[in-house]
């Protein structure tokens, strides 16, 4: 089984905000798995589908983005078949990345993200694959905690509703083909 976490900050204010995406992706996947992610495990939210012949555990954290790491820990720990980097898939939003483009990637740093940050201080390595869902604006952002917290605009949510088909294009390729052809499509 593969672990595939959608990074975000749990309650409604953050819903439609800008650092939710991985929670929207796991949102879209699960809906098109036509399955439900609510079972409650290691402080997170929980669903398990097929995908692209795949057995898969959506979860959504429940902590906020810097505690992220002992959800991740805890669901490693609990299924120690999910513990290789190869099994664990985060999908992140990424103020470095223009809005609507993605990039997957097998392994990396944070790259000053607070949830990428806390899961690998907690599993001890940066050997995951990740999705990571482009946000920067087209203007300079004098407060980027502000700006990620913030819901898109309505010119954005058109460009957000394409780059979430791309994305779940973009986990079953990975999930169906590996993580080097994923790679050499999408990004």
């Amino acid at each position: 089984m593969r672990l595939i976490i959608g990074l975000g900050n749990p309650g409604s204010e953050y819903e439609r905000t800008r650092h939710n995406l991985g929670f929207m992706l796991i949102d879209k996947l699960a809906s098109d798995a036509q399955i439900t992610v609510g079972r409650r495990e290691c402080s997170a939210l929980v669903g398990r589908a097929e995908i692209e012949g795949n057995s898969v555990k959506l979860v959504k954290p429940q902590t906020y983005m810097n505690l992220t790491g002992q959800t991740v820990s805890c669901l490693r720990s609990k299924h120690p078949a999910e513990a290789a980097g190869s099994q664990l898939i985060v999908i992140t939003d990424d103020l470095a990345l223009p809005l609507g483009k993605i990039r997957i990637r097998e392994r990396g740093s944070a790259g000053g993200h607070n949830g990428l940050k806390s899961i690998i201080a907690a599993i001890g390595t940066n050997e995951f694959v990740r999705l990571r869902i482009g946000i920067q604006p087209d203007h300079l952002v004098s407060d980027a905690k502000k700006f990620v917290l913030d819901a898109f605009s309505r010119t954005e949510r058109t460009i957000v509703k394409d780059v979430l088909d791309t994305s779940a294009d973009a986990i079953r390729a990975i999930l169906r083909d590996g993580i080097l052809k994923a790679m050499a499509k999408f990004n």
